[in-house]
């Protein structure tokens, strides 16, 4: 009875490990052939001149912008414009009051009139002893010589009056604000009666010419050469996704921010119709074309490294470091400048573990840009 058992538990047990020598092969996978990029893939270089989109942030601004202060000390009597008025060049927008200065002006003109009396008086007597002296030793010398100092002194004097009261007289012009500009008044800090003066920090009004928008961008320093007077520019403002404007390059700055290593531009863009806002954030895109033909690498054939930027160029079936400087970048490319030459070959994947020197297999090559 004994021995049947031990041979029923025997058995089991040759079952039991055949069963797991079965499953183990199923267990076990196999890599799929082209499931990664094979390391020394290569590719033959070709130059090229594609239009490479820069995109930006930039901001709209008003074409003109102003705020108005009141020039002297002095109380609001006329407010004649609010906010969202559109104005003209020269129209009256805020009229002051400043007693002190009206009665300065009326004061400046009666001194005026005064000083004309006077003159005149002298003009009159000096007329009048210039005709006698025409008859010899009529009058005394000493008196000719006073009555020409008297009314040369009293000429001036006038002369001094008039002087006085168009100083004053400008500055009653002050206590009348107007329009420098057409355009649409923005903003308003003050009411009647309200006291004003050259210290004042907030402005009375502000004034601004949208029918016309500047587009402001910075322009990376790497980017400038690209970017010329005249080019288009694509872009979007976010209260408005689905609609694309185009403005026109009008002014560079033809100098760099010293902190942000940039060029400011601006593009002018017709507001018909009052599309767009001021000070609305623009999403930019600006097409950068080189003037002439050049090379752009898969992006993973440039390496950067201790050693600095590189391709790996394979010359008579071995590899070699090709120091490049980078340009513009694509999705998927990027352009690179260097002592590469049309039809070179470089691997697709550069690595700084490949040693200069390593060996390409022949096979490896044929792929074109």
């Amino acid at each position: 009875m004994k021995s049947i058992i031990t041979m029923l538990a025997v058995g089991t047990m040759l079952l039991t490990a055949c069963q797991t020598e079965k499953k183990a092969p199923v267990e076990k996978k196999e890599a799929m052939p082209g499931m990664m990029m094979n390391p020394m893939e290569t590719v033959a270089i070709q130059k090229s001149n594609p239009k490479v989109l820069l995109k930006l942030a930039g901001e709209l601004k008003p074409d003109q912008y102003t705020e108005l202060f009141a020039k002297v000390n002095s109380y609001v009597k006329g407010l004649r414009v609010d906010v969202g008025d559109r104005v003209s060049a020269g129209q009256i927008l805020i009229v002051l009051e400043a007693p002190e200065i009206q009665s300065q002006v009326a004061h400046a003109k009666a001194k005026i009139k005064a000083q004309e009396a006077v003159y005149l008086s002298t003009k009159s007597t000096y007329d009048r002893m210039m005709k006698a002296n025409e008859t010899p030793g009529a009058i005394a010398k000493d008196a000719m010589d006073q009555i020409i100092a008297k009314k040369l002194a009293d000429e001036a004097q006038l002369l001094a009056a008039r002087s006085t009261y168009e100083e004053i007289r400008n500055i009653d012009d002050y206590l009348v604000i107007r329009a420098p500009f057409s355009g649409t008044i923005t903003g308003r800090n003050v009411d009647l009666g309200a006291y004003v003066g050259p210290m004042g920090k907030v402005p009375l009004l502000v004034i601004e010419n949208n029918d016309k928008l500047r587009l402001n961008l910075s322009i990376p320093e790497a980017n400038t050469p690209y970017v010329q007077v005249g080019d288009t520019i694509s872009f979007f403002v976010r209260s408005q996704p689905q609609e694309r404007y185009v403005a026109r390059v009008s002014r560079k700055s033809g100098s760099l921010d010293v902190n942000l290593r940039s060029e400011k531009i601006e593009a002018d863009f017709s507001n018909t119709g009052g599309r767009l806002k001021p000070f609305m954030i623009a999403e930019s895109s600006i097409p950068l074309q080189h003037s002439e033909a050049t090379f752009f690498v898969p992006k993973p054939a440039v390496v950067e490294s201790g050693m600095g930027v590189y391709v790996i160029r394979v010359e008579n079936g071995k590899t070699k470091n090709i120091p490049v400087r980078k340009g513009r970048v694509m999705p998927e490319q990027i352009e690179v400048f260097g002592e590469l030459n049309e039809g070179d070959t470089i691997l697709k994947m550069g690595s700084e573990e490949v040693q200069e020197g390593t060996v390409v297999p022949p096979a490896k090559a044929g792929m074109k840009m």
